[in-house]
């Protein structure tokens, strides 16, 4: 008892919040008939979802490696498009794969290239040019094979041919795709070759700048490495050529279940990109971290140009899969045994219809990847060591352990988590090249509502953030009856992005380092 009485004393101001925090929409909640409410809360949660996607990965990464990312909002919106290629255009997903793996075959010998490094013995001229020529010499290739390879691709700047028809068309239930393209077999063997071995002189350029910075020393032949660039180079060989097959597969399995191998791609592709990242361009940059700023701000901004030269500037829907778009009879269902039955796009609750995707799946999904971070970071070794580190980094090396891996997993997670985000936003969010933006600014909001670098902080910030623009959103439709006044007062639009920020400012000046931070 007397625990408890202390433990309320020390985190008084937070429970006196919380209390506040909840009362506040229990009132809101009073002045709208029940189907309203039900419905409120439900989008809330959903916003909620897919805020918390982008604030814990953004959460994890500043944990641990004091890196804030403002790349985050546009990797989620690059998961979103990766989604939206493999589940509208599935051939041209086939297409590139193959390069994309052989070039991953290639850097992903960055270890064993370390090794060879600390095996020999350069001298300092050799060692100052080296990076520098395997980059050139690596890009070079790349520039020559990549376009040897049989993309089949749409057109942005021809309407017929762009991303937006092509939606249109796996919506009505009538997507056509284009003849595949044909090259000969000598050109292609130079683009496997140019892709690989650019793969693999970056890799070498990585390590070589590596080297000039801090001594590498490998006592064991980096054999993993090895034996995973083998798989994805013969993954890669493969999918080229099979290309045809697996893009009929694709397109035979349904549009179901072809987004659940989109909602899979994607996020494996955003943890992929992350390590990436986090390897290539973040790691030399730790004890720089105004330089980390810049450089993954200019990261986000490339690759929202890349996206807009990619896809165009139009923004793109993405069809909801079938299970989640049934209108036929029998809809709205009932129960879920009727949803399941007849795939409805809503079903009934409480007077109420419910969109079964946005306000069922992506909060089901969302729970589960809270339940599922939380076990690892509870409950797993890289979990203990991730926490550890968030506390003393410089104990945790001391003890043995590998923090540079620690660091390119956690980044990769981080990463990854966001382009899930993004692929579940697009059917009810549409894709656009400004969707990382403002996802980015609500995840940042929730963020500091909830403490920078509590997981849970990230769960509960995002809650609010979710909540509070839905109930705007609502009584902008209802009115608010305020006294003095006439007639309801209706919040306008630009009003539900205030209120977040406003409910931020609120909280930080009652508790500085949000609901569940540490305090430094």
């Amino acid at each position: 008892m007397d625990i408890a009485i202390n433990t309320l004393r020390r985190n008084r101001t937070q429970a006196i919040t919380l209390t506040a925090l909840v009362v506040f929409f229990l009132v809101a909640m009073q002045g709208m008939e029940t189907q309203d409410w039900v419905i409120t809360m439900l989008r809330g949660l959903a916003v909620a979802a897919v805020t918390f996607l982008v604030a814990s990965g953004f959460s994890l990464i500043f944990g641990l490696m004091d890196v804030l990312n403002l790349a985050h909002g546009t990797l989620f919106m690059i998961g979103a498009y990766i989604g939206w290629t493999v589940y509208v255009r599935p051939d041209t997903a086939v297409d590139i794969t193959p390069p994309i793996a052989l070039i991953a075959a290639g850097l992903v010998l960055l270890p064993a290239c370390e090794y060879l490094l600390a095996k020999m013995r350069l001298s300092h001229t050799i060692l100052r040019l080296l990076p520098w020529v395997a980059l050139i010499l690596g890009l070079l290739l790349l520039f020559v094979g990549l376009p040897r390879f049989p993309i089949t691709a749409w057109d942005p700047m021809v309407y017929d041919k762009s991303p937006v028809v092509y939606s249109v068309q796996l919506d009505t239930g009538r997507l056509i795709l284009p003849e595949p393209v044909q090259v000969d077999a000598n050109s292609l063997a130079v683009g496997i070759a140019g892709a690989l071995l650019g793969g693999g002189l970056i890799a070498l350029s990585l390590a070589a700048f590596a080297r000039r910075t801090r001594a590498v020393a490998k006592t064991r032949f980096p054999r993993m490495a090895v034996g995973v660039a083998l798989v994805l180079m013969i993954l890669g060989l493969v999918i080229n050529a099979s290309s045809a097959a697996l893009t009929q597969l694709l397109m035979d399995v349904g549009t179901t279940w072809r987004f659940f191998v989109a909602v899979i791609v994607a996020t494996f592709a955003g943890a992929g990109l992350g390590a990436l990242m986090e390897v290539s361009l973040i790691r030399p940059l730790y004890a720089r971290p105004i330089y980390q700023l810049m450089l993954t701000l200019g990261l986000g901004v490339i690759g929202r140009e890349v996206i807009i030269a990619i896809f165009g500037r139009s923004q793109t829907s993405m069809p909801k899969p079938a299970l989640f778009n049934g209108t036929g009879p029998g809809c709205p269902a009932q129960n879920i045994g009727d949803w399941l039955a007849n795939q409805c796009s809503t079903i009934s609750f409480m007077g109420s219809r419910i969109r079964t995707y946005n306000e069922i799946f992506v909060i089901l999904v969302g729970v589960i990847v809270l339940i599922v971070v939380w076990l690892l970071l509870q409950r797993s070794r890289i979990g203990m060591v991730i926490r550890a580190g968030v506390q003393d980094r410089e104990m945790v090396e001391a003890l043995g352990t590998n923090v540079r891996r620690v660091f390119t997993v956690v980044f990769a997670l981080g990463v990854g988590l966001a382009a899930l985000g993004g692929v579940l936003a697009g059917p009810f969010m549409g894709v656009s090249d400004s969707m990382g933006e403002s996802l980015l600014l609500s995840a940042l909001i929730a963020l500091a509502l909830g403490g920078l670098t509590s997981f849970p902080g990230a769960a509960a910030g995002s809650l609010l953030v979710g909540l509070l623009q839905q109930f705007i959103v609502k009584y902008g439709q209802i009115g608010i009856q305020l006294p003095f006044l006439a007639e309801p007062f209706k919040p306008t639009p630009p009003l539900v992005p205030a209120s977040t920020l406003l409910l931020m400012v609120i909280i930080l000046l009652v508790m500085p380092q949000g609901l569940f931070g540490r305090k430094e």
